[in-house]
């Protein structure tokens, strides 16, 4: 009988959870009593507990890396491209472990979860939380997991700013921090774009302030536009232009307002199915850790000085079609590593998928990121 999944893919898994009672100080002046967090791990922790490698997701990832949660389930985990036997993160070589960040909306506390003040769902009374927040609520996870020190953090995206931010913050406790299509801290334009894609979650009339969940309701309407916003800044021009053109869906202009071309019907899809599964409270959260996300404003904004103490080899990627994290962005963690005369390798990634291709398989990314892991692996064994 056929294997019902890959012979690359770790299979079936399941999601764990692991609850805290220690009250955690978050940076914007409020504590969380007690809060839990949900993981996945894939692959086996080696005698030495010397193999755990922590892989951090982006803005509206989770927990489900890899693998599949039923025998009859044909969506995999979200970086399930990288994670799996022989894979850059190869499995049959390390301990691998994803966590859903605080304020997440994937089983880890969050505003969808009951606050024990008053017994409803926290809502907009959920604190605001900052990737700094988030590598203190993990590396107390690392303890609890009985990992003192990880062989690497990873993560693209936002998590990519999340292995940065462990190796300033944490600089013992991994050896290696892989930053991939990440940047310093974002532009201008950057907040810029999650400030559209905020407003148009607020304005929707069923916002209710935050509190939708009291009145029966969601603000799908302004959920899907922010998920339209966002997704289109994920992908380049050319990537749109190849995957959709002007093509239209039924071969002629309609001369009205409903959708005509390939591509709204393509947004309208992935915003649909968004706005189904994610919750909106935790949107706004996730897009301000990013517009806070500034790790050298805390060393007279002096990136190179934040990096300074930093004890991690460092592999930064970036992608030439990806203009919401360029490579200049990218070049400019470099900069900083070798100014401080750090260990760092540097790979730029001929791509035309956006900012998305961190999750694609492209031959020489998959070569690259490989090749590095395969040096992480020689030193955790």
């Amino acid at each position: 009988m056929p294997e019902p999944f890959p012979a690359d893919s770790v299979g079936l898994v399941v999601p764990k959870s692991i609850h805290f009672d220690e009250p955690l100080s978050l940076d914007g002046g409020k504590t969380l009593e007690y809060y839990d967090l949900v993981y996945e791990t894939y692959g086996e922790l080696n005698a030495s507990r010397s193999n755990a490698v922590l892989v951090c997701h982006a803005l509206s990832s989770d927990a489900h890396a890899a693998g599949y949660h039923h025998v009859d389930d044909r969506k995999s985990g979200w970086w399930e491209t990288c994670i799996g036997p022989g894979k850059p993160i190869d499995t049959e070589r390390f301990f691998v472990v994803c966590s859903n960040n605080l304020g997440g909306c994937r089983g880890s506390t969050g505003p969808m979860s009951t606050n024990p003040a008053t017994g409803r769902p926290y809502g907009p009374d959920f604190p605001v939380v900052t990737v700094k927040d988030w590598t203190r609520s993990q590396a107390r996870f690392s303890d609890a997991l009985g990992i003192k020190q990880w062989a690497a953090v990873i993560g693209g995206s936002l998590g990519g700013m999340q292995a940065l931010q462990w190796a300033i913050d944490l600089p013992n406790r991994l050896r290696h921090a892989v930053v991939i299509a990440a940047a310093p801290k974002l532009s201008a334009q950057n907040i810029a774009f999650n400030e559209v894609a905020r407003q148009a979650i607020r304005s929707d009339p069923d916002f209710y302030d935050g509190r939708y969940d009291e009145h029966g309701v969601k603000p799908l309407r302004g959920l899907k536009l922010a998920r339209m916003l966002g997704h289109i800044t994920y992908l380049s021009d050319d990537a749109m232009g190849g995957k959709f053109g002007r093509e239209l869906r039924d071969g002629k202009f309609g001369f009205g307002f409903d959708v005509e071309f390939q591509v709204e019907s393509y947004l309208r899809h992935q915003a649909e199915a968004f706005a189904e599964h994610f919750d909106a409270n935790t949107y706004l959260l996730m897009t301000k850790a990013l517009d806070y996300f500034d790790p050298a404003a805390d060393y007279d904004h002096n990136l190179a000085k934040a990096l300074d103490h930093a004890t991690a080899k460092f592999f930064v990627v970036s992608f030439t079609s990806d203009w919401r994290f360029s490579s200049a962005r990218s070049r400019e963690i470099v900069k900083a590593l070798l100014d401080d005369d750090q260990d760092v390798s540097y790979a730029e990634i001929e791509a035309h998928q956006g900012h998305d291709a961190f999750l694609m398989p492209i031959p020489h990314y998959l070569d690259v990121f490989r090749a590095y892991m395969n040096r992480v692996a020689e030193v955790s064994r």
